[in-house]
């Protein structure tokens, strides 16, 4: 178990400075001095990091979905010292770099299907939000303006942005502060077999939640609807990996109807599933794929939309792209994803994503016969979840304000894991873990668990 070391003055200094100074993401004001689970970390290494007191966790989140080659990559750093030390910026609208379109050839190369160019941003909010905007620009140009409306699902997050947080769907979260939302977006259900908002089950619901997409699209009107947009395996909502058949099923919907398919990568890809990109494992081509994260393994901040030949082809001649992103296409970012994908193809991480992802859902499926709490255990590659219940029969949740959840963070805390955990517990660590990791991970999630269930006077 990690023995959270005392404060510091040092480190007393620095939070008090923080939680004054610093406005944390997500977080209330002052956090910094009052969160337990807010930490100044100082070091990483591989799939751990380091506090500023000395207490070593394994960051079983990978930072925030993204770190995927690991921490302390010396190579990725030394790329962006020499690039930002020869040519650090070039407007994207008059001029590009040498970096930029390299990248832009490597991703080509590797993206699925014949998702051949691509348009840079600064992450993967800019990314879904400049998806969009090409998706309404692309049928306008093609003289079909009404097309404008957007069909996301329950449940997935694309972004903090307006756009993004628009087609997400986190209305329960986002509403009391945000709202009124994008006009002409709809949600449909998710593809969530364990929690089935049709309380069907597969194969016998025919994918109900495919065909709910294409009845909301002949409701709307074809000629009204611009896109789609979804996750291959939406992480938001609770790790939910969708049935086979459902993406083939929604590929045929939107090309039925003429509506544009952006399939949202930017937790997915860059070998997260053991594939590159999630879309593999259904032989899926979007017409457009955002992608962040794992692009740069968060070294730099830097995202992007790849685009299938006819999408860009609208934009020929006069028809030019009314959006632009100052910091696109950024050479130094562009660099430090060069040499991260040279580590992820030069190690094999895809292909260890997926086997020390089989290791891992092994392990915690296994926990389910200790666990009554376990209610479902779902994932691809080093993309896991155990959604945790308080009564498996009925598959009642927790209260995520509640004790029961509560104990389970302060317990990972307590033995050395960085993660999230709510009625689902996240697990996303670097694709450069080994086995004796991925079972110390297991480890460490069964006596949280086991904490949990004690103090809930369930064991």
């Amino acid at each position: 178990m990690n023995d959270i070391a005392p404060a510091s003055s040092n480190e007393a200094a620095l939070k008090k400075s923080g939680a004054e100074h610093l406005f944390m993401h997500a977080s209330p004001y002052g956090a910094l001095a009052h969160d337990a689970g807010k930490r100044i970390l100082v070091e990483g290494k591989g799939i751990w990091v380091k506090d500023i007191v000395g207490n070593q966790f394994i960051d079983a989140l990978a930072g925030l979905w993204l770190v995927n080659v690991g921490h302390g990559r010396a190579e990725i750093g030394e790329a962006i010292a020499k690039q930002a030390s020869t040519l650090a910026y070039a407007s994207s609208t008059s001029a590009t770099t040498i970096p930029a379109i390299q990248l832009a050839e490597r991703l080509a190369t590797m993206a699925p299907g014949d998702q051949n160019t691509v348009f840079f941003t600064s992450g993967g909010s800019e990314a879904v939000e400049s998806a969009l905007k090409i998706a309404r620009q692309y049928h306008y140009h093609r003289g079909e303006p009404k097309r404008q409306k957007i069909i996301g699902r329950r449940g997935s997050y694309h972004g903090g942005t307006y756009a993004a947080m628009s087609v997400s769907g986190t209305r329960p979260t986002s509403d009391p502060f945000h709202s009124p939302f994008m006009p002409g977006v709809l949600h449909a259900s998710p593809p969530n077999c364990y929690r089935c908002d049709f309380r069907q089950t597969f194969p016998a619901c025919d994918l109900l939640c495919a065909d709910q997409i294409g009845q909301m699209i002949e409701y709307e009107n074809p000629q009204t609807v611009a896109a789609v947009i979804a996750e291959p395996i939406s992480a938001a909502n609770g790790i939910v990996v969708p049935p086979d058949g459902y993406w083939q099923r929604l590929r045929e919907i939107c090309d039925k109807h003429g509506v544009l398919l952006i399939t949202d990568e930017v937790i997915n890809g860059f070998g997260r599933t053991g594939k590159m990109f999630a879309s593999e494992h259904w032989g899926l081509v979007g017409d457009m794929m955002t992608m962040a994260k794992g692009l740069t393994s968060g070294y730099v901040p830097m995202g992007g939309v790849m685009c299938r030949p006819h999408v860009v082809e609208a934009f020929e001649d006069k028809n030019t792209l009314s959006h632009l992103i100052t910091y696109g296409g950024h050479p130094v970012a562009a660099a430090a994803a060069l040499a991260n994908i040279d580590i992820i193809e030069r190690e094999g991480l895809v292909q260890n994503a997926a086997a020390m992802g089989a290791l891992l859902l092994e392990g915690l499926r296994g926990l389910a016969d200790k666990h009554l709490t376990v209610g479902d255990v779902r994932g691809l590659g080093l993309l896991a979840g155990i959604e945790v219940v308080k009564d498996r029969g009925t598959k009642e949740k927790f209260s995520e304000s509640g004790p029961e959840l509560a104990a389970l963070n302060e317990s990972l805390r307590k033995r050395g894991l960085l993660t999230r955990a709510g009625t689902i517990i996240s697990l996303c660590p670097p694709l450069c873990i080994n086995a004796d990791e991925v079972a110390q991970i297991v480890d460490i999630v069964d006596g949280a668990l086991g904490d949990m269930e004690k103090a809930a006077g369930m064991a």
